[in-house]
């Protein structure tokens, strides 16, 4: 049986941290699948993949021969997907998997197709933002809704999920960080229904870690203007809006990861 959760984690030089954050992917009560693509780490990182998925837990992994960035990581995840639901998680600790609850709610109730996960929706302790990054974020999102008519507050957000149906024929281009506008134009020309749901974070500092620049800041502008004047509108998808019991079990389960859960049927 195929599981319900497809998790997709792309990882480049995370030994520090991607044990930790697959611990955190299994404590998630929610049938799942943890499909981890190392982009050509330098350090130990796919030494540690391997030692995970031969634990015999629920893990499958795959590494790129080259570095070739985000997207592209990416990519080879979600071609690696069976289950129904897929979302995006980041290999280090920036992201919380408590708030999977949050993020798998509307679509597990049968009112989203596709849910972002904002980290200026709420009211959760989180870490202080770089003001730059805050800034180039918040003009890449207005930006991006311009070209998508969507009104999303952090379209750079990791924590993305969709219905299997959404990302399963959209032809997918970048190699590194302008998969984010990319989809989300891609997406939104589908009539697919959006949530934005607010989340937890804690960001790291570039020594820590972090890999994103200005650069790929503005290589998203580019994308935003190339995907926003040559994607074509499809005709909407005919969706379910009835969550069956076994979403409502799950969504049940859900409660324990995430407190702040209100079930709504």
């Amino acid at each position: 049986m195929n599981p319900v959760l497809s998790v997709v984690i792309p990882a480049y030089n995370e030994q520090d941290t991607i044990a930790e954050i697959v611990a955190r992917v299994e404590a998630v009560p929610i049938p799942k699948e943890i499909l981890i693509v190392d982009d050509c780490s330098t350090d130990g990182t796919w030494e540690e993949l391997v030692r995970l998925e031969n634990r015999g837990v629920n893990i499958r992994i795959a590494r790129h021969e080259r570095n070739r960035g985000k997207g592209a990581a990416l990519r080879t995840g979600l071609s690696m997907v069976r289950g129904r639901i897929e979302i995006i998680q980041d290999a280090d600790l920036e992201y919380d998997p408590a708030d999977y609850g949050v993020m798998l709610m509307p679509i597990l109730s049968g009112k989203a197709d596709v849910v972002y996960g904002s980290r200026f929706l709420t009211a959760s302790a989180h870490r202080v933002h770089f003001f730059w990054h805050y800034i180039g974020n918040k003009v890449l999102t207005l930006f991006c809704n311009m070209f998508s008519n969507l009104n999303l507050t952090d379209m750079e957000t990791c924590y993305k999920a969709f219905r299997r149906e959404v990302v399963a024929d959209l032809a997918l281009e970048e190699e590194r960080f302008g998969f984010e506008p990319e989809v989300t134009i891609k997406i939104s020309r589908g009539g697919w229904r959006f949530f934005e749901v607010g989340i937890s974070y804690s960001g790291r500092t570039y020594q820590e870690g972090k890999k994103i620049g200005w650069r790929d800041g503005v290589s998203a502008f580019r994308c935003i203007v190339k995907y926003g004047l040559t994607v074509r509108h499809r005709r909407p998808v005919p969706v379910s809006v009835t969550p069956n019991e076994t979403d409502l079990t799950l969504l049940k389960s859900l409660v324990s990861v995430s407190p702040g859960l209100v079930i709504n049927r």
